[in-house]
């Protein structure tokens, strides 16, 4: 059975939820964003290549542009490896744990899993974030020496 709904993010893009039940014990859920678009990268590397323009035009040195064409490839393979994440997966099982998979927009995966006896809670935790109010699912770990503290909180769908 699969169900899809549609939310937006703090700055108002658009989210997509998927829930997956493979089984009554097994439950997928993913939320995806939409991809990067050509007009925003347009946007960005012309403002970065007019404004290195605009300095050697100033400086008569050549050396700006070959830095800002370097900086935007830079930036770009960095945003696009270690920021934009394209679609990120929470799997439950029961008895076993939980997954949470993150694919970023360059095709790198980031996969964690903890395990169902490490689970404390699951609890709705709120943050303020410039002047919202912003509220973000967390799963609260049981501390290993401390049977009634919490030794972290794993904030899920970043």
């Amino acid at each position: 059975m699969e169900d899809e709904q549609s939310f937006s993010d703090i700055c108002g893009g658009r989210l997509a939820l998927q829930r997956r039940c493979y089984s009554p014990s097994c439950l997928e859920f993913c939320l995806s964003c939409p991809r990067i678009t050509l007009r925003s990268l347009t946007a960005v590397t012309c403002t970065v290549w007019l404004a290195a323009y605009g300095l050697f035009t100033l400086c008569e040195n050549s050396m700006i542009l070959s830095a800002a064409i370097f900086i935007t490839l830079l930036g770009l393979l960095g945003y696009l490896h270690f920021v934009k994440i394209d679609h990120e997966t929470l799997l439950i099982i029961d008895s076993l744990g939980i997954q949470m998979t993150s694919s970023y927009a360059s095709g790198k995966e980031s996969t964690t899993f903890i395990e169902m006896g490490e689970v404390k809670d699951v609890v709705i935790n709120e943050a303020i974030y410039m002047q919202k109010v912003i509220y973000y699912l967390c799963i609260l770990l049981k501390d290993p020496v401390e049977p009634h503290g919490i030794s972290q909180v794993v904030p899920l769908f970043q």
